[in-house]
């Protein structure tokens, strides 16, 4: 092994060990009652290297509710599919509003923000569906992030799904005034069922840090060496990742961890350094802007200790 691996094993074990003895651990989401009853003592970090080195601590293989952290890969897929047209459906500016916000819609004629507050997402969804049965688009997803995992274990948590549909009114309420400005295409029940199945991904730290590695390394898989977004591409949705990826605390996190990332209400932050390793991080309890709590500590500690910010060392 590697002194550089070695290094590396050791800081993610030292941080571990040090978000296991903190007592603010912040607040589980409790508006999706699945999610609820998660064990906010839990903690899983995972970091792959450029050369495949895996450094693992905590809870690192156990799955949880990836929520938004889909929305990387729905954008990925959308703009795999449609290009640049995209982005006249969504835009790329930070929200500063609350994720579940109807506010910014009204005032923008249906046009979400950015493709990772919710209302962005469920248009992305909607493309995706375009011209595919739910359940088709639901499984090219889902194959999706089975491909970048490496990882065929992979699965939509069936309860977590149903709790969200129960109770997302606040999201129905926003695809329908998309659908009043002609921002959606299909049935608005048909994508709202593909939005909550995605976002009731079930993976583990492992998993999602093996399924981030082509955006650290300019949109090429290591393991084969086989591209999966060009290099430019890889680049920009990393630019969207850094300034939308942690709704109204993306400029938090852009400042004391300094990396692109994505977060989920379910406690999961996906973050790359680009060049250097495709990070995941898992911590329940969330702070008031709906990121987790010491997910965003660990990270800041790792990128201090690593010298991995972009903005430098």
């Amino acid at each position: 092994m590697s002194s550089s691996a070695e290094t590396l094993d050791r800081v993610v074990q030292d941080i571990a060990a040090e978000m296991a003895d903190r007592a603010d651990r912040g607040a589980v989401a409790t508006y999706i009652p699945e999610l609820a009853g998660v064990d906010p003592g839990a903690f899983g970090l995972v970091v792959i290297d450029a050369d495949g080195h895996v450094a693992a601590a905590g809870d690192c293989d156990t799955p949880f509710s990836i929520q938004s952290v889909s929305k990387v890969f729905t954008l990925t897929l959308a703009l795999g599919m449609v290009g640049d047209r995209l982005w006249r459906r969504v835009g790329r500016e930070p929200s500063g509003t609350p994720f579940n916000s109807i506010v910014q819609l009204e005032r923008e004629q249906g046009i979400p923000r950015n493709p990772f507050i919710n209302a962005g997402a469920i248009a992305v969804t909607d493309l995706i569906l375009s011209g595919h049965k739910p359940r088709e688009a639901l499984g090219e997803i889902l194959r999706f992030l089975q491909f970048l995992a490496e990882d065929s274990s992979i699965f939509i948590d069936e309860a977590v799904a149903a709790s969200e549909q129960r109770t997302g009114f606040r999201n129905s309420a926003l695809a329908y005034y998309m659908k009043s400005f002609g921002v959606l295409d299909n049935p608005v029940d048909f994508t709202l069922g593909v939005y909550f199945h995605h976002c009731a991904i079930a993976m583990s730290c492992r998993q999602l840090a093996m399924a981030g590695r082509f955006l650290a390394h300019n949109g090429r898989n290591p393991s084969t060496g086989l591209s999966v977004v060009n290099a430019e591409r890889a680049r920009r949705i990393n630019a969207v990742m850094l300034t939308c990826g942690h709704y109204d605390g993306s400029g938090e996190f852009a400042y004391r961890v300094g990396l692109p990332g994505k977060s989920g209400v379910g406690g999961g932050i996906m973050a790359v350094a680009p060049g250097k390793a495709s990070i995941a991080v898992w911590s329940p309890g969330l702070d008031a802007a709906g990121n987790s709590h010491l997910g965003r500590i660990a990270l800041e500690s790792l990128t201090r200790r690593m010298g991995w910010s972009i903005f430098g060392a």
